[in-house]
């Protein structure tokens, strides 16, 4: 197997000069760079990844967490991290954890396990770990970017958006149709964000005379089989609701189901409005009314930052994001009279 000095051998140059060309940084002329692209192929040359880190002072990739590499919400999120990354000649390195409420020890080890391959920065998505862990992940890499977080120290790298106000959204969307029995499913109880969606729904409910505790919640974990399992068990309460607050779109989706295969129909018996606006909320049966989170975007920017801070590169950056209503057929007027 060829190595960089083979290839400085054959073009005639020193070692550095191909190490110029490969980078694109740096001086060298054209006839010397002629040579060693010549030689490159002449010898099909492939340089190592840890070779070419160590001339470029680069790894070239980027460490991302995520809680649950299946979920639909973080999906979108790795498909959009690793286009851009991609297109810039860059990949990373991706690790998950057992689901939106996984432990923070379980998050340490999988940020150490991704660390421990090389990276130049870290993209994190978690809940769970303390902003004073933070400081150790900066002492082994230099730049953090965070979705859905703000952590203090870091507040540069972060991109999140107002939770709260995306609860209070589903909620005004739900009384402006008249519906006043409600009722909850909700995600984790130990999760940020989902308290914060849930603290803005109740303080809008409250505002309109109606109190946390007239409206039944159940909680789930943000999959579709914990979607469907609390459908299941509101149903078996007996709660009575015209209106259903569901803390994300997986377990919407779930819930319909649910209610369907109980002989419930929405809209006309219960509408439903939900949270992220996933691609699938779309196409379910009916399509989900669901307060829009920029999730994308959010990835997308965090990418671009990382870039930009990494590789002293320009990709644009947006910091400001916000929770909307995509208003479709789960969500209709209450029923006369309920």
């Amino acid at each position: 197997m060829a190595t960089i000095k083979d290839v400085a051998r054959l073009a005639g140059v020193g070692v550095g000069t191909v190490s110029r060309v490969m980078s694109g940084k740096g001086p060298v002329s054209a006839e010397s760079e002629a040579r060693v692209r010549t030689a490159i192929e002449t010898l099909d040359y492939r340089p190592s990844h840890p070779a070419r880190a160590l001339a470029a002072k680069t790894y070239g990739t980027i460490g991302v967490f995520v809680p649950d590499i299946g979920g639909s919400y973080y999906s979108e999120m790795l498909r959009v991290i690793d286009r851009e990354l991609r297109a810039c000649d860059r990949y990373m390195i991706a690790a998950n954890g057992c689901g939106p409420s996984t432990a923070r020890e379980q998050v340490l080890a999988a940020v150490d396990f991704v660390l421990q391959r090389g990276c130049d920065g870290l993209l994190l998505v978690s809940q769970e770990v303390r902003d004073e862990d933070f400081a150790v992940f900066r002492d082994r890499v230099p730049y953090i970017a965070t979705l859905n977080r703000t952590v203090p120290t870091l507040e540069e790298g972060c991109f999140a958006v107002d939770h709260f106000r995306g609860g209070q959204i589903a909620a005004e969307a739900l009384l402006s149709r008249g519906h006043r029995k409600l009722a909850i499913i909700s995600g984790p109880s130990q999760t940020a964000d989902n308290c914060e969606r849930l603290r803005g729904f109740h303080a809008v409910m409250r505002d309109a005379g109606i109190p946390d505790e007239t409206i039944a919640c159940v909680e789930g974990d943000f999959s579709l089989e914990g979607g469907w399992a609390a459908a299941d068990r509101l149903l078996a309460q007996g709660a009575s609701f015209t209106g259903l607050f569901v803390a994300n779109d997986d377990m919407a989706i779930a819930a319909l189901s649910r209610f369907q295969s109980a002989g419930l129909k929405v809209p006309h018996d219960v509408s439903v409005v939900a949270y992220d606006d996933i691609r699938a909320g779309a196409f379910s049966s009916p399509p989900l009314t669901t307060v829009r989170i920029p999730f994308v975007e959010l990835a997308l920017n965090a990418t671009n930052w990382l870039l930009n801070t990494c590789y002293d590169m320009t990709r644009p950056v947006e910091r400001h994001f916000e929770a909307s209503l995509t208003l479709r057929e789960s969500l209709a007027q209450a029923p006369t009279g309920a």
